[in-house]
């Protein structure tokens, strides 16, 4: 176990299975690489907490709960760099962003985040899909996916 520092919650203590490195760090984040994956309190999301900066935390969540027709897009340059050798060995998370004032959360399927799990290494990874934006709507499209 390791013990880091979160705004949001103080001391944390995480197993190192909860360590990811993003050699690259996250878009807009690059000098970030030491991450750990945190449960929130609500339910499907989880932080990703800088270790570098305890004031850095983004919240993410599974898109494959609201939407099931997701698909994300790995080189293979970037499968061989994170270790991926097949669609189970990665985790896939959306950033997600909530707004002040009452707007809808969204998760953000234009760039989501791979993680290879046994490596526990992962990459922001920017879609070309046109399907995927930077806000969709969570609330909406889970109730949309189950219409």
């Amino acid at each position: 176990m390791t013990t880091i520092r979160s705004k949001a919650f103080g001391d944390v203590e995480v197993d190192e299975r909860q360590i990811i490195d993003f050699p690259d760090g996250l878009i807009g984040f690059q000098k970030f690489t030491r991450w750990a994956i945190l449960d929130a309190q609500q339910k499907p999301y989880f932080y990703l907490q800088s270790l570098d900066l305890p004031e850095l935390a983004f919240i993410m969540v599974d898109p494959f709960l609201f939407r099931p027709d997701y698909s994300v897009d790995v080189s293979d340059e970037l499968s061989a760099a994170l270790g991926l050798t097949s669609p189970n060995d990665a985790l896939i998370m959306a950033l997600v962003t909530v707004p002040a004032g009452g707007s809808p959360i969204t998760a953000n399927l234009m760039g989501p985040v791979v993680i290879c799990k046994a490596k526990r290494l992962g990459a922001q990874v920017p879609q070309a899909d046109a399907r995927w934006k930077t806000k969709h709507d969570i609330m909406a499209e889970l109730a949309a996916s189950k219409a």
